[in-house]
């Protein structure tokens, strides 16, 4: 795939995403694997509602200056780049519904039909403590994808971290989350306020 199509396909999505409050103002990270050892992933001051080739920075494995203009969640890209080989777009987003569900709930259980046959049922990781969770970030997630066999992890009270070889798919996929936990949470109010 060539760049600029490349670069067009993200900033289709990450607006859209925008859109739907996956990405926040200056929150959030988005990448693509360009090489054997190197990725494009959003600078510090990107927004995600207008992403382009100025928003973008390509690095290399072997950090350089360019490391210091690109996402806090670089480290973390990386890692997981270079430890799955699989994994040639990866998202950390902050879906709404999603991420409120993870503050009371350790399992989302899906009772929408694309929810439980397209994800199935998704663990909620608990990161203990949010003070160093950035340091144990860039070790812990990658090492939990490759343990869990999974490409999707939600973090309690922090976001949604997923990749994939696809990125339609993986947007897909984070969008029947985010409808799934909605149902969910619309669901719980429902059943709260007295209705069956």
């Amino acid at each position: 795939m060539n760049s600029s199509n490349l670069i067009n396909q993200l900033s289709t999505l990450s607006l859209s995403m925008f859109r739907k409050d996956f990405f926040g103002i200056y929150h959030g990270s988005l990448s693509a694997k360009t090489e054997s050892n190197r990725f494009i992933i959003n600078t510090k001051e990107a927004v995600f509602d207008a992403i382009s080739e100025n928003t973008l920075i390509e690095l290399y494995y072997k950090k350089d200056y360019r490391w210091n203009q690109a996402s806090i969640d670089s480290n973390i890209h990386y890692n997981i780049y270079s430890h799955i080989s699989e994994a040639k777009f990866i998202f950390f987003t902050m879906p709404p519904f999603t991420t409120a569900y993870s503050l009371d709930h350790s399992i989302i259980l899906p009772k929408d039909y694309f929810g439980y046959t397209e994800i199935g049922s998704i663990e909620i990781v608990d990161p203990k403590q949010f003070d160093n969770w950035y340091e144990r970030a860039q070790s812990e997630i990658f090492h939990y994808f490759q343990t869990k066999k999974t490409n999707i992890m939600v973090i309690k009270g922090y976001g949604v971290y997923s990749y994939n070889r696809d990125l339609h798919e993986m947007a897909k996929q984070l969008a029947i989350l985010e409808k799934s936990c909605r149902l969910l949470m619309l669901r719980g109010s429902q059943n709260n306020s007295g209705f069956d």
